[in-house]
Order: structure tokens, then sequence, then C-alpha cells
């Protein structure tokens, strides 16, 4: 099933009639693979409001000659030209033609852009449009889901082998234990990694975003990993902590916490909720047990091309989730020099209930 490219163009132009704009010059270049396909280091994209779906006519892309072939493979249904000064060329090609305005992303232009670009097309009125692709970004396609879905389970059958293979031991350090856990996503289908894997031991584990270490698992200890697969340009995001050998009393208890968090968290994704009501539900269990102030970042964020996206669920997120957004669910309760917990899920939103893309069981283990 391929990406439908000219669907997404369609919908950014109604966006963009919706707004009264006439075209929107894209340089993000997340953005620029989102609409076309592309996956070029330079690349700019114009959409012209007033092209008609399936003849855009006035819709082009502009790269620079390294991706003569591969913006003619990857973008055949557009009009390509070629410009090393992809962006400030297309900005010279809306002046020659009179534009009454161009909007652009000023959430990545640059000053010294916006400068240049003024002295190219002094009679073309520059309108700053933040984020309006992103907002599109933000609900999943079939495609889309499909390619989340492969990286979920990319990551789950690392995970899984990890264990079945005592990966996961004392004595092992926290960098051999992430090493072996990115080979694997590797080895089962991912095509890299989402991030650099978090793999913390004992006190680390109350760091919630530790860099991995010499440090050497001790029995007792949590191990907390969070890490992620890319298929395709969508990545996975998942969190589990578990414990080697034996479990105290606190650190179920902790676990237990942080797992009812969570699943009041993911209970909350509904289209329409408000992202600081879904954070809300899952804090206000901490926050009753007493350790509010030791959940220390927000419930989760979005995710899909980039490893964080709209939306952001937080108690200073705003908006409402919406019917096919991917997200995470992701509590955390730390106690520094001590350790943490903490547990993430990639999910989808959906009216039915949130679909569950990441499939390791999230029950206390001790192993």
């Amino acid at each position: 099933m391929p990406a439908d490219h000219g669907s997404r163009r369609a919908a950014l132009r109604a966006a963009l009639a919706a707004r009264d704009l006439d075209a929107l010059l894209v340089t993000d270049l997340v953005n620029v693979r989102y609409l076309t396909g592309f996956t070029g280091s330079n690349a700019a994209v114009l959409v012209d409001a007033a092209d008609a779906d399936g003849a855009e006519e006035r819709t082009v892309i502009c790269t620079d000659g390294r991706y003569l072939t591969q913006v003619a493979e990857q973008v055949p249904d557009l009009r390509a030209e070629i410009a090393r000064a992809s962006a400030a060329h297309l900005v010279e090609s809306v002046a020659r033609r009179t534009a009454s305005s161009l909007a652009f992303e000023s959430h990545v232009v640059t000053v010294d852009e916006f400068a240049a670009w003024s002295l190219l097309a002094p009679d073309t009125r520059l309108e700053p449009v933040p984020g309006l692709v992103e907002e599109l970004r933000m609900v999943k396609d079939d495609y889309e889901v499909a390619l989340l879905r492969a990286a979920c389970t990319a990551a789950d059958a690392a995970l899984a082998v990890l264990l079945e293979r005592g990966g996961l031991r004392p004595g092992r350090t926290e960098k051999e234990v992430g090493r072996e856990l990115e080979a694997l996503m590797l080895d089962h289908g991912a095509d890299g990694i989402s991030f650099e894997t978090i793999v913390a031991a004992g006190a680390h584990s109350a760091i919630p975003h530790h860099r991995p270490t010499s440090a050497v698992l001790q029995r007792g200890d949590f191990v907390k990993l969070d890490f992620g697969a890319e298929v395709g340009g969508y990545h996975s995001d998942m969190t589990r902590t578990y414990i080697l050998e034996q479990a105290a009393d606190w650190q179920r208890e902790v676990y237990a916490l942080v797992a009812r968090s969570q699943a009041a968290g993911c209970a909350a994704l509904r289209p329409g909720a408000e992202v600081t009501a879904v954070d809300a539900a899952a804090r206000s269990v901490i926050e009753e047990a007493g350790y509010g102030e030791l959940f220390l970042h927000g419930l989760g964020h979005g995710v899909g091309l980039q490893i964080h996206e709209a939306p952001g669920i937080g108690k200073l997120g705003t908006g409402t989730l919406l019917d096919g957004a991917a997200v995470t669910v992701e509590p955390g309760v730390y106690f520094s020099g001590r350790g943490g917990v903490r547990i993430e899920d990639t999910l989808v939103v959906r009216e039915q209930g949130p679909e569950l893309l990441t499939l390791t069981t999230k029950d206390l283990t001790v192993v």
C-alpha cells in the first residue's frame, strides 16, 4: 500500500484556502517528506492553493543536482526544478508571477532567510504560518499506521529475544545491553533506531533520560529500557522497567502505582479529549498516592515521522486529541539516588478505544 502524497497535498490546499492563503513554501524536510515522499537532504516544496486535485500545475518541488535521479523516482507526480538554493529559487518564482502573498513555515525559517527572501520578492507579502503541515500530520492514515505497527513489532521482537537469551542480567553494563537491543531491532526488520536507547540501572533508573554508561547491572536493580525502532521513516517508542533477580517491597509498590497511572492515561485516550485532561487522568493517580512531585515530565507526545511531534500531552499542553492520532502514554515515578519506574506504550487514538501498538507485557517482571 503506497503512501497517498497527492491526498496529503490536497488536504493542505484545503487548509490554505480556509485561511485565505494563496500558497505555502514548505522548507522543513520532514514536512517535505510527508507531502511528497522525498528523502533527500535539500529540498523545498511550493504548494499552491489554486491547483486542482490531480492537476498540480503550480505545485512544485525543488532540490539540487545531487538528487536529480532521486527526485524523479520518489516524486514522479510533481514537477521538479533544480537549484542549490531551493527555497530561494521558489520564492523568486513566486515573485516572477507577481503573486500577492506567500505563506512560509515561520517556526523553521531563520531571520536571515526571511530577510533574503524579502529582497527576492519585495512585492510579495510573506506571511508567517507556523505548524500547518504538522497539524495535518497529527492524524495518521492507514499507510502510516501500518509503518508504525511494523516499527513497534520490531521493537517488541527485539526485546523478547533479549530477555529470552538472558541479555538482561547482573554483570552486564548498560552500554552492552543497549547495543545488543539496538542490533536486535535491526535484525527484526528495523531500518534504524528511533533514538539512542536508554538503559538505566539502579539509581540511574531515577534519571528520566539517562544515557547508558559502563555501570554494571546489579541484583535487585530496577532496569529501565526506553527504546524504539524506525521503519520506513516512522518511529516506535516503548519503555519497560524490570527488576533483576529479587524485588523489594518498595519496588513492587512503585511499579504497581505507575502501572495504574499508565492504565488510566491509556483509558483516557479518546477523540475530543483535552490533552490536559488525559495527563490529569494519569497524574492524579500518582498525586493521590503522595508522589506527584516525583512525576517529572509530561504524560506523552505524538509520534510518527519524528519521535516527538504534535500533540504534546501534559499539564501545559493545548488542544484536543483527534481520531487517528498516534501518541505515547509514559508516566513515571523517580526516587533520586534510589531508582525509578516508567512504563510507556505507543497507541493510536480511536473512537472505540485506543489501539495498542506496543504489545510487550507490562506485568511486573523479575528477570
